[in-house]
């Protein structure tokens, strides 16, 4: 179970902040620096890593790690942030700024390019809640491109990511992101660390991608189709959800039982079922 973080040291940075949080980018700023050391420790950066941050802020994760490892690339969409990051970190010859929307961004080309090609990345950030969900989605889709992530999320995003079958937390972000990477939830992050405090903790998640998936799917956007609509409504039946993809038959051949709610159903069941379409399709 993760622990929650209950001794802090001074708030980091004697200089006060130039930037004004904006609501719309989810804008929280990490400011204690007894958690900053802590989340360097888990991510254990060595020089002869690639680092990519998400989302630097105003630097507070950026400075340890460069001064841990010496180069570090960022991706920052708020432009206003982007001089302060230039001028704080002049002195870092290897201190490389990609201004754009992680959404949007290609990190298997990133992976692909610069002075080590094909090393693979590692992955850190401190994500706002209303991308997080479809940002790890996209981060999988570069999946082997990349060594491992590490993210600061809302609480119960990460408990959703780590969370076991019958468990109310048990959903689709659960299960894709399981069957692609080892999920590890570290440790709880309480609201006061940050400027302005969010309503809410956060966590420190660690995602290692599979060199090959526990349970494989031989039609892996099929397998993403049917986790998606079993969860489609969760308070439904599997023989509800999957009607139009399954038959009495079928669910007798798979020796799973239709009554079931889809938050039972692990991930190898449901590659199970995926592979059974993937095999039974006209």
């Amino acid at each position: 179970m993760p622990d929650i973080l209950k001794e802090h040291a001074t708030p980091m940075s004697n200089r006060p902040p130039a930037h004004q949080a904006r609501k719309r980018f989810g804008q929280n700023f990490l400011r204690d620096t007894g958690v900053i050391d802590r989340i360097v420790r888990v991510i254990a950066p060595r020089s002869d890593q690639r680092l990519i941050e998400i989302g630097p802020g105003q630097g507070a994760l950026t400075e340890p790690l460069l001064d841990a490892v010496g180069a570090l690339e960022v991706i920052e969409l708020d432009r206003d942030l982007i001089p302060g990051l230039r001028v704080q970190f002049f002195n870092y010859p290897d201190f490389v700024i990609h201004e754009g929307d992680a959404l949007q961004f290609d990190f298997a080309a990133l992976a692909a390019e610069g002075e080590t090609p094909g090393k693979p990345l590692r992955v850190i950030g401190n994500l706002p809640y209303n991308i997080s969900t479809p940002l790890i989605f996209h981060l999988l889709t570069a999946r082997g491109a990349i060594a491992d992530m590490h993210f600061m999320l809302q609480r119960e995003v990460v408990e959703r990511l780590a969370a076991t079958p019958g468990s109310a937390a048990w959903g689709r972000l659960s299960v894709m992101t399981q069957y692609h990477c080892r999920v590890d939830n570290l440790f709880v992050v309480p609201a006061e660390a940050f400027t302005p405090r969010p309503k809410v903790e956060s966590a420190i998640v660690r995602l290692i991608p599979h060199d090959e998936p526990p349970h494989v799917a031989h039609d892996e956007a099929l397998f993403g189709d049917i986790v998606r609509e079993a969860f489609g409504q969760r308070r439904k039946t599997l023989r509800n959800n999957l009607k139009t993809r399954l038959d009495d038959t079928a669910w007798a051949a798979l020796d799973i039982d239709p009554g079931r709610r889809p938050q039972t159903l692990s991930v190898e069941e449901l590659v199970r079922i995926a592979n059974h379409v993937a095999e039974t399709a006209p």
